[in-house]
């Protein structure tokens, strides 16, 4: 069964997000099987109605979803993931990037991005999962989501409560590695 990537864009124009898919597309990261939550035509924190809309496109609880969040969506993409697991859906992981602020938690995976080492310290606090990465060099909030092809900085890897491994990277290898753990 192929996993449908929920992508649940913040307030911006919708060129970042078409950016966003394009430009993770074309460095080998199959998002062939995709939704985008229109958030022109609802708020984009709205769990309410990102969770109305996923039902209404996805229809199969036991299709593997992905949500894959930036900003604001941040807030909807959690809450949509909880209720979807409820209601007996398929969460394979919740990838959120610049949710500063927001709470993660969940039973699935859930793997954090930050646009520097400011909002990835600050916002581990109220929820990381084991795999995260920040940008360094800090890179503007809207630039983390228009270019994840151009983004350097550290893959966080929690490997027990006591140890964590850093590893230099760029975001569109954590997001390989991401993916392929996901397929």
């Amino acid at each position: 069964m192929s996993i449908v990537y929920f992508i649940c864009p913040g307030f911006h124009d919708p060129y970042l997000t078409d950016s966003f898919v394009k430009k993770i597309s074309n460095h080998s990261i199959n998002l062939d099987n995709f939704l985008i939550f229109p958030t022109d035509k609802y708020p984009p924190y709205s769990g309410f109605h990102s969770l109305q809309y996923l039902q209404k496109k996805c229809q199969q609880k036991a299709q593997k979803l992905i949500i894959i969040a930036f900003s604001a969506g941040v807030v909807a993409a959690v809450t949509t993931a909880l209720q979807w697991q409820r209601q007996g859906g398929n969460i394979q992981g919740l990838i959120a990037f610049d949710g500063w602020g927001v709470p993660l938690w969940g039973n699935f995976p859930i793997y954090r991005i930050s646009h520097d080492s400011f909002t990835h310290h600050s916002s581990a606090i109220l929820g990381a999962g084991k795999l995260n990465f920040y940008a360094d060099p800090a890179v503007d909030h809207l630039h983390l989501w228009r270019s994840p092809d151009l983004v350097q900085g550290w893959m966080v890897e929690k490997t027990s409560p006591s140890q964590t491994l850093l590893s230099q990277t760029t975001l569109i290898d954590f997001l390989r590695i991401v993916m392929a753990s996901k397929s």
